[in-house]
């Protein structure tokens, strides 16, 4: 990390000492580390350091990576997963706690040509300025190898991730009232009985029931049960 770089943002030498030890600790013990390391310069939005294992993954140098206007999360990171991610890191940044830490999967890869890959990755604060305003978080990136080291609870969170990114639409396009008759009918209720709770008519109750399989796409009751669990309606 160039000197320069951080005095035209910072005009603070001991911050810049700070930032240059904090990442000479983490250059140390890459290379024990099964994963890649980024350390994030929240004061530009920039990357301060990226790992020999993550530049090599990416076919980037750390020079390339810190130029001005570099789209370091749109080149390399799949889009539709930055909804998922970014609300956390930001919660971690305004809450900024010492020791609190995000976990949270991402899909990377080197360039359009590749298949996706996963990753579990996790985000901490890593340096403050002198008014406990956050400088540098540090992202500790742990491939993920489908065939041999995943675990079942991984792969089922990641299918979880993929579901809810794959039909959040259908499940927005749902109104209010239809996200009510949802949850009652996956806990059992038939047409007669969310009529009554809802203070409606059968008849409505019924069409609200068809709109909703339609709009989900819903072949069967376990398809409409998976949807009520996934966003958290029942």
């Amino acid at each position: 990390m160039r000197t320069e770089k951080w005095l035209k943002h910072t005009n603070d030498i001991e911050l810049e000492k700070a930032a240059h030890k904090a990442i000479t600790q983490f250059r140390e013990i890459e290379k024990h580390i099964p994963g890649v390391i980024i350390i994030h310069n929240l004061i530009d939005d920039s990357i301060a350091y990226l790992s020999e294992r993550g530049r090599e993954i990416l076919n980037v140098t750390l020079e390339e990576i810190q130029l001005p206007h570099f789209d370091y999360h749109r080149r390399f990171f799949n889009p539709e997963d930055i909804q998922n991610y970014v609300p956390k890191v930001l919660g971690l940044l305004q809450r900024n706690e010492v020791s609190e830490m995000v976990t949270y999967f991402q899909q990377v890869r080197a360039n359009e040509k590749e298949p996706w890959k996963w990753y579990s990755s996790s985000t901490k604060i890593l340096l403050w300025d002198k008014d406990k305003r956050p400088v540098l978080a540090v992202t500790i990136a742990i491939p993920i190898d489908a065939e041999h080291h995943i675990s079942p609870k991984i792969e089922r969170l990641i299918k979880e991730n993929t579901y809810l990114r794959e039909k959040k639409a259908l499940f927005t396009s749902l109104s209010k009232r239809e996200k009510e008759v949802l949850r009652l009918l996956v806990q059992g209720h038939n047409s007669f009985e969310i009529a009554q709770l809802l203070n409606i008519s059968e008849d409505t109750a019924k069409t609200h029931r068809k709109n909703i399989r339609g709009k989900l796409h819903a072949e069967s009751s376990y398809d409409l049960l998976q949807f009520a669990q996934a966003f958290n309606i029942v």
